[in-house]
């Protein structure tokens, strides 16, 4: 699929939640997020949200010791006794947040579709949400809607046509082995290149064709019996020999590709080349062919596996063409299953939601509407300028602004006082942190969707006039100075996000709210919260990959020698740490590939610390319902990571996210001494580290 600027940047930018979207509450829940939606508009009453001070304390399970579990210490009656929803794979304080959020919005379009007098980009809401619900004409048309794609791929004569059709997925949602799209220059972040890579495969990972596990095995089972059924619905004759062929073909890709862990190496994944040479060095491929629909014209690219990308190209032209069209048959009406009728959606959701994650039913129909509608691609940033009008306060905006030159100035601190570093790294490191850009809320500059083309009666068409009008807005950009006002977050995502060619971090309005942030909480748990998501993001400028980009996100080495090294020994101490994690039996957490949350989670939880100490000035913080403000600070960072997921999920998780599992992000105060003494942590407890053993970097 094309890699577009936005969508990758949000996939290559350092975000703080996990991969994909939450599904929807319960009942119960539901209700909850909407008393909570009514009090986030209602006028401020003075209290928190939660608790007495802004933690949720019945939630606790106070018969188990902080420190032999403090996940469940902090949310052990909770995880108990809530019910995972059906139509949920996941439920934890960012699911809670989400809700709310989708639930706000959808105060907002019930409000557009009640009303005659709206303007220009109102009424591309209005007839986007009118054409997704339509179900009985959507169900009419069947796959009429990508009937035109379908007839490229049956009427495929040649490479350079299949090529052509490889180089038209990001419109046409078919799918390619290989990928491509604008992305910044890591050696000069005023320009654009394009970034080229290895992509193609149906399941969450080279592992799920690869791995040896009897889960894997009945997962590509299930995949084969899948993909049959969806060239039977595309009335494929010889279904069952095509989907096998299908499976062995992304098995071949698999092989090929690195692994996770590799890809994030950000020295292996640079190799820029100039686009008059890429005939010579990746031979054989017809690239004028596979650019033809983008339009995209910049004179340098960066090929990021370039032994994985000549292998490919080998696999398209040693595989026979009738395999690509079955190929590209299946993964066209899978990839626009959302979009197509009830009976194509559901045989793709009995498959990707029911047995690769454990989602029992699927979400309302009106949520599904709501998060195709609310992407950077999409009519997003028209939905979050209502949305920042009506939820969010510009107070939240100022007081986010002094948490966070709070936390740039505990991390300068902390930098000030490392032992394991020379006075030259110092210097450059605080450099780099005085240039951190914070983002706050929502962009200065909205985008302008004039000239954008909806129906209320076309849904397929709809997004593709959404996706050639961002890709145009590409192409007309690409040789001009890269627009450091874009965002890669809508301001209604529950996320934040930290880049590192601009060197900012970006916190969308809908996450500065409970549990992350309330105005009216006790501070030990606005800084547990909100000031470790801030330290999070500003971790990414020094973890393991981000350390490699300097103070104006040009990649390069600004550490001693000496000092890298140190570096590096610590990282791999915290990367066996969290290799030790065990979710599922047989299948540990990947310390390599989930590395630079983890550096984000620890360093992000010490500023934080670092920062609330500042903030209280010398003065003991009060005892409030029998807790410490230590003890407040490090419950709150426990309760945002509170969760609950199917096993389906975790497996995939542990496989493709470059996050370890909520549980183990709630260790993470393990390496703080604070947490020992706030809760009398003893060498006789389960989670506890020697000094020696626990990792400090920042």
């Amino acid at each position: 699929m094309k890699y577009s600027l936005i969508a990758a940047m949000v996939a290559a930018s350092l975000g703080l939640a996990g991969c994909g979207q939450p599904e929807q509450a319960n009942a119960q829940e539901a209700e909850q997020t909407k008393t909570q939606t009514s009090k986030a508009s209602a006028k401020n009453d003075g209290k928190p949200e939660l608790g007495s001070f802004g933690v949720d304390l019945s939630a606790r399970d106070e018969s188990v010791d902080p420190g032999d579990d403090f996940f469940r210490y902090a949310s052990g009656n909770w995880y108990d006794n809530f019910e995972l929803p059906a139509d949920k794979v996941r439920y934890g304080a960012f699911s809670k947040l989400y809700d709310r959020s989708q639930e706000q919005v959808k105060t907002i379009i019930d409000d557009i579709m009640a009303r005659d007098d709206l303007n220009a980009e109102e009424q591309m809401v209005h007839d986007f949400y009118k054409a997704y619900m339509d179900t009985d004409a959507i169900n009419k048309k069947g796959l009429k809607p990508i009937s035109d794609v379908m007839g490229k791929i049956d009427s495929l004569e040649n490479r350079q046509q299949l090529t052509e059709l490889f180089g038209s997925a990001w419109l046409y949602g078919n799918a390619s082995p290989l990928y491509a799209g604008l992305w910044y220059n890591r050696l000069d972040p005023n320009e654009y290149q394009v970034t080229v890579g290895v992509g193609g495969l149906g399941l969450p990972d080279r592992d799920y064709y690869l791995g040896d596990q009897e889960r894997f095995a009945e997962i590509r089972k299930a995949y084969l019996a899948h993909v049959e059924e969806m060239l039977t619905l595309a009335n494929e004759e010889n279904a069952a020999e095509k989907a096998q062929q299908i499976l062995d073909l992304e098995t071949k890709i698999a092989e090929i590709q690195w692994p996770r862990e590799k890809r994030r190496d950000r020295e292996l994944t640079l190799n820029q080349i100039d686009r008059e040479k890429l005939s010579e060095e990746y031979s054989d491929f017809d690239w004028d062919a596979f650019f033809k629909s983008s339009g995209l014209k910049v004179p340098e690219l960066n090929m990021t596996t370039p032994e994985p990308i000549k292998n490919v190209i080998k696999i398209v032209n040693d595989t026979d063409l009738d395999i690509w069209k079955s190929y590209l048959t299946y993964h066209t009406v899978s990839n626009n299953a959302n979009l197509l009728s009830e009976d194509v959606f559901m045989s793709n959701f009995n498959f990707y939601g029911k047995t690769l994650n454990g989602q029992q039913e699927p979400r309302p129909r009106w949520k599904r509407a709501l998060s195709q509608m609310s992407g950077t691609e999409s009519l997003g940033f028209a939905i979050g300028k209502i949305y920042v009008d009506k939820y969010f306060p510009e107070s939240s905006k100022e007081q986010m602004k002094e948490l966070v030159e709070n936390l740039r100035a505990a991390l300068k601190k902390r930098i000030e006082n490392l032992d394991w570093m020379g006075d030259d790294t110092k210097e450059a490191a605080k450099e780099k942190l005085a240039a951190f850009r914070p983002k706050i809320g929502y962009p200065d500059e909205w985008v302008d969707l004039e000239g954008v083309k909806i129906s209320d009666d076309e849904l397929v068409q709809n997004v593709r006039n959404l996706r050639q009008f961002f890709q145009q807005r590409d192409v007309e950009k690409e040789l001009e100075p890269t627009d450091r006002e874009r965002w890669g977050m809508t301001p209604q995502t529950v996320n934040a996000y930290y880049n590192s060619s601009f060197n900012e971090i970006v916190f969308p309005a809908a996450i500065l709210q409970p549990p992350f942030f309330d105005p009216n909480a006790d501070p030990a748990v606005n800084y547990g919260a909100i000031g470790a998501v801030i330290g999070h993001e500003m971790g990414h400028g020094f973890d393991d990959q981000g350390s490699k980009s300097d103070a104006k996100g040009i990649q390069r080495n600004w550490w001693t020698e000496e000092d890298l090294k140190a570096f590096n020994e610590k990282v791999d101490k915290l990367d066996e740490q969290y290799s030790k994690y065990e979710p599922i039996e047989g299948n540990t957490v990947n310390g390599r590939l989930t590395l630079g949350e983890n550096i984000g989670d620890v360093g992000g939880l010490s500023m934080a610390y670092e920062a609330y100490k500042i903030s209280l000035d010398g003065k003991e913080a009060p005892v409030i319902d029998g807790l410490t403000g230590d003890q407040r600070f490090f419950l709150a960072w426990a309760q945002v990571w509170r969760e609950k997921r199917t096993e389906q999920s975790l497996m995939n998780q542990l496989r493709s996210d470059p996050h370890a599992p909520a549980r183990y992000r709630t260790m993470a105060p393990r390496n703080l001494d604070a947490w020992y003494e706030a809760f009398d942590v003893t060498p006789e407890d389960e989670l506890y580290l020697p000094k020696e053993e626990r990792v400090q970097i920042w």
